[in-house]
């Protein structure tokens, strides 16, 4: 069965542009943000109810226009744990060339306790300039901007992908390749204090414990003896030295939560995954995800990882579910133009032409709309050639009213998800969950 994942952001609800100018800075503006979390409840209680598998949201930071104002996931989290019965719960995802990865593990372990086990894992590369280049400034890390999944990535065409014509600086592959070496490492020390009683690093970006090479020789519970005898095994040295440290709470799944990660159709990206068993999440329209799902099961072969087609592997989908093409057009229009002018392809991610804005859209491959039944075989199209095992689907709620983005989750799961159920049971998906 395909798992649907809800994400959320979310955006701050303006009627229209004059508004959001009038109401500048609307990310800060404190009624609509508590009307926002108001109705969020309502809309994961939904997701639960529908038996979706997951609730996702971001981590991104300072949107004074509204328009991505998730800046603190973990605690979304806590909450729609507690809320909840069956959905997972988690984030696509830290940003993990700016994150503290000890902080990551600790707070992503509590919420697979709090959820007892219901919770996932995400991870992104950081992309937005504005606050990844101010997070990162103790790494060095500035925002990626994607060079690889630029040239891949022929819908993503743009400035924001680091090309004008795929003129791609050597200081954009600089840049991108210190973002990646700080991601990769901080997620290796996310790992180690997953699923190690006690760990130590010594990489470019940490040492673990500090200094590395003598350990910490002042910690006072180890020279009284007491780390050693209620500590972990090899905490501490001969000479009384921290020299691996404890990281706790370990996670209620074993031996840790799923994992997905973010990426806009880099090769680099999808070998990563696949290398270390993670789950690519496709930004990306079919054409660019089908055969980087073929590499994905390729390399992940390669390294002991045995997976059908499409299995362990995430497309990303906005749709708009209406009674009609005019009608679900409409909804885009009022729900989604906003975001896609004044965010996505302000920033060069997307392209946009006005004198066809919902051509402009469908282009990117990410957009499904019309009736649920044309929905439905647009994605069945899609999951024909590659039959993924998770569907995110983004509504731009909060300006997509609550009960908006209910009913065509609603539409999704009566409609549309039966017959992607079908594709996946085809590519053997079901018959291998059985034998896990």
């Amino acid at each position: 069965m395909v798992k649907p994942i809800l994400q959320t952001y979310p955006v701050i609800h303006a009627e229209n542009e004059a508004e959001r100018e009038k109401l500048r800075p609307i990310g800060r503006n404190k009624e609509r943000y508590q009307e926002t979390v108001q109705g969020w409840h309502e809309v994961i209680m939904a997701a639960d109810n529908l038996n979706f598998w997951g609730v996702a949201t971001i981590e991104h930071h300072f949107w004074s226009e509204g328009y991505e104002v998730g800046p603190a996931p973990a605690i979304m989290d806590a909450y729609w744990a507690a809320i909840t019965k069956n959905v997972r719960v988690g984030q696509l995802g830290y940003v993990m060339s700016i994150q503290n990865p000890i902080r990551v593990a600790e707070e992503t372990a509590i919420i697979d306790h709090l959820s007892q086990g219901r919770s996932f894992v995400g991870f992104a590369r950081g992309y937005q300039s504005r606050w990844t280049n101010v997070f990162g400034q103790h790494y060095g890390t500035t925002s990626t901007k994607s060079p690889t999944a630029a040239k891949n990535n022929k819908t993503a065409v743009g400035a924001g992908f680091a090309q004008s014509g795929f003129n791609i600086s050597d200081k954009d592959v600089k840049n991108d390749q210190h973002n990646r070496d700080v991601f990769e490492e901080n997620i290796e020390i996310v790992l180690k204090a997953w699923t190690q009683d006690s760990m130590n690093h010594k990489g470019s970006a940490w040492q673990i414990p500090y200094p590395a090479d003598t350990g910490v020789d002042d910690w006072q519970l180890a020279q009284v003896g007491v780390t050693q005898r209620m500590g972990a095994l090899d905490e501490v040295d001969e000479n009384n030295n921290v020299v691996n440290v404890s990281v706790c709470p370990a996670p209620y799944q074993d031996p840790h939560p799923p994992v997905f990660v973010s990426g806009s159709g880099s090769p680099e990206t999808i070998d990563y995954n696949a290398r270390m068993g993670f789950i690519p999440t496709y930004f990306t329209d079919i054409n660019t995800a089908a055969p980087l799902g073929l590499q994905y099961a390729k390399t992940a072969a390669e390294n002991g990882f045995n997976w059908l087609p499409g299995q362990n592997q995430n497309i990303v989908r906005w749709l708009q579910i209406a009674e009609s093409h005019d009608a679900a057009v409409d909804a885009v229009m009022a729900h989604d133009y906003d975001i896609w002018k004044n965010f996505y392809a302000a920033m060069g991610r997307r392209k946009l032409d006005e004198a066809d804005v919902i051509g402009s859209m469908l282009d990117s491959g990410l957009y499904c709309i019309g009736t649920a039944d044309s929905v439905r075989d647009q994605l069945v199209a899609q999951w024909e050639e590659m039959p993924a095992e998770y569907i995110t689907l983004i509504y731009h709620y909060a300006q997509m009213p609550k009960d908006k983005v209910i009913q065509n989750m609603v539409e999704f799961n009566e409609v549309v998800k039966p017959a992607l159920d079908e594709i996946t049971a085809r590519a053997g998906h079901d018959m291998a969950e059985a034998a896990e």
